[in-house]
């Protein structure tokens, strides 16, 4: 199965360094029976988008978090990544209880054999992910003008880099 792994540039660095990366509390997003189930139309590649930006939003509260932990990248703290990789389904839990597109990864690790894709923020969108960071706790509380300010954030496509670019990635940035 896809997953949709929320990540930091901290993250990818460990993964080039050690072959593998943590995956937070094990916990990614997929296009899973109950994600599927929710969509009336829609191919698999619109209900994979919606797990993705999943992931994206997910990323924004990793990088609050290494920020407020001192652990933040030092020359890019506000980059939102996603990793895709493909796992075999028998590493995967679903977690309805926790959102319809959500999963536990056994192990907690995903390897680099695994992994797809890199998805980064290109420098543009920084500000607006700095702003998304500020809000996203409140937003998850229903504050509709935090809700905005991460929506603009979620509106930002991320650049796309084959898995074999990571280590040329990380160095141009």
């Amino acid at each position: 199965m896809r997953l949709f792994i929320p990540a930091t540039l901290t993250m990818l660095e460990t993964l080039l360094d050690a072959g593998e990366m943590p995956v937070r509390s094990g916990t990614a997003f997929a296009a899973t029976p109950a994600l599927i189930e929710s969509y009336a139309e829609g191919d698999m590649e619109e209900i994979e988008h919606v797990a993705f930006l999943e992931a994206a939003r997910a990323s924004l509260r990793l990088l609050g978090g290494e920020l407020d932990s001192g652990a933040a990248h030092e020359a890019h703290p506000y980059r939102r990544v996603v990793v895709s990789a493909d796992v075999p389904d028998e590493q995967l839990t679903p977690r309805p209880d926790l959102d319809t597109a959500v999963v536990r990864l056994a192990g907690g690790t995903v390897a680099m054999a695994d992994i797809a894709a890199v998805h980064v923020d290109l420098a543009g969108a920084v500000d607006l992910v700095r702003d998304a960071v500020e809000a996203v706790d409140r937003a998850d509380l229903g504050d509709e003008d935090a809700e905005l300010t991460v929506g603009d954030a979620l509106d930002v496509d991320l650049a796309w880099y084959d898995a074999v670019e990571l280590p040329f990635l990380l160095t141009l940035l």
